[in-house]
């Protein structure tokens, strides 16, 4: 892919990066100037190899989630800014696609549903690694925001739009998947403690959901190519 950036001079961005060792590869093609940006997921950041239970297809992605000698460099890239974002990749995969009745991986869908517990998953990790929530919101704020050439999104400033999360940093609960508001009930997350709760959303400055009433207004308009 950088080889097609030099020789194009196209931007590129890579997604779902998994593999810690290639951050060195995108550190070198940013230091040639090149315009490469790239991405990680919480799952990546926040799940082991070794502390994958047997038959739990729940945990099965692509790429796959590795051991905890590759989660630290992956959290290194996170802290050096190689890393420009975290994503969740949610996957909408149903509980029967995964195959969580019989444990298969061979059959399962590859790909985690995370999307409702993408931050606080994160920030339960980095308390534990000793990072501050200042270091870690731009990957979940600005940090998208510029990959996808909307800089004036992710910010709080006169002019932006206000689309703000009230966020308590300090609030723990048990993820129940039965009690996720993904249209499928499973995660790889299920009965642990994570910290970090999101109490209300708002869009352009009006409430669209909180934690005690759900979900108070639907706002925006499907985009397909025929709209456009």
């Amino acid at each position: 892919m950088i080889a097609g950036v030099e020789a194009t001079g196209a931007r590129a961005h890579v997604v779902h990066l998994a593999d810690a060792g290639s951050l060195e590869l995108v550190r070198a093609a940013r230091s040639a100037g090149l315009p490469v940006t790239a991405e990680t997921c919480p799952h990546y950041l926040t799940l082991a190899a070794d502390e994958v239970p047997d038959g739990a297809p729940e945990f099965k992605c692509c790429p796959p989630i590795r051991d905890r000698a590759n989660q630290d460099g992956l959290w290194a890239g996170v802290l050096d800014g190689t890393i420009d974002a975290i994503v969740s990749d949610h996957s909408p995969s149903t509980v029967e696609q995964k195959h969580r009745a019989d444990g298969d991986f061979g059959l399962s869908w590859g790909g985690i549903a995370g999307l409702q517990t993408a931050l606080a998953a994160t920030w339960t990790e980095a308390q534990a690694r000793g990072i501050g929530l200042e270091q870690l919101l731009p990957l979940f704020t600005t940090g998208p925001a510029r990959v996808a050439g909307l800089d004036r999104l992710g910010r709080i400033t006169a002019g932006a739009p206000a689309h703000l999360v009230v966020f308590h940093p300090g609030e723990s609960w048990t993820v129940d998947a039965a009690r996720l508001q993904h249209r499928n009930p499973i995660s790889p997350w299920h009965g642990r403690r994570l910290i970090g709760v999101v109490e209300t959303t708002y869009l352009r400055g009006e409430p669209v959901w909180s934690a005690t009433a759900g979900l108070l207004s639907r706002q925006g308009r499907l985009l397909s190519a025929r709209s456009r």
